[in-house]
């Protein structure tokens, strides 16, 4: 990792209290074969995933992958970016707007095209340029389980709290999470 990226990551971490390093006292406790999201590092860590993704959009199969990424970040669930060869892509169309991830760079939103003509409005977001280290985001998407049927091996994703960020939440982690009311600093 070059001097200034190391730099630019070490600024970004300053502006976090909770950094995985050690748990706050109101953290929930992690039972077996569970995660606590307090022990995701920040800068956040990039982990395959082989367990089957699926996401649909009403009746549609969205997306299906065994090779997923996960992003593992201090206080939120894991986020999961599908590759596109396993994305329906011409079912994706670019929604205005960007949104800028002082770890990742810049995002790039996403509409889905439905069948019969319906269309679910901003439910997807990629990284064309990703920053260092988050390279292998390039390629993949990341979807909103508040307006999506998210699924891992199965079992429904429920949706992170608040209306921002798009974690998913899986019986293997415990928070609390970030996104709730008064959780901003976290």
């Amino acid at each position: 990792m070059n001097r200034s990226n190391a730099d630019r990551l070490a600024r970004a971490t300053a502006l976090w209290q909770h950094t995985g390093r050690e748990r706050p006292s109101f953290a929930l406790p992690a039972g077996p074969g569970q995660e606590s999201v307090w022990d995701y590092p920040r800068p956040p860590r990039l982990v395959l995933e082989n367990r089957e993704v699926v996401v649909r959009a009403g009746g549609l199969v969205l997306a299906r992958s065994r090779r997923a990424l996960r992003l593992l970040e201090t206080a939120s669930p894991p986020g999961f970016y599908l590759p596109a060869q396993d994305v329906c892509t011409d079912r994706l169309v670019p929604a205005d707007g960007a949104s800028h991830c002082e770890w990742k760079g810049q995002a790039a939103y996403w509409s889905v095209r439905l069948p019969g003509g319906g269309m679910l409005d901003r439910v997807a977001w990629s990284y064309p340029h990703p920053l260092a280290p988050y390279e292998a985001l390039a390629g993949h998407f990341g979807f909103y389980p508040q307006h999506l049927d998210c699924r891992v091996d199965g079992l429904q994703v429920q949706p992170q709290p608040g209306g921002f960020y798009a974690g998913w939440i899986t019986p293997e982690v415990v928070g609390p999470f970030k996104g709730g009311p008064g959780s901003g600093g976290w």
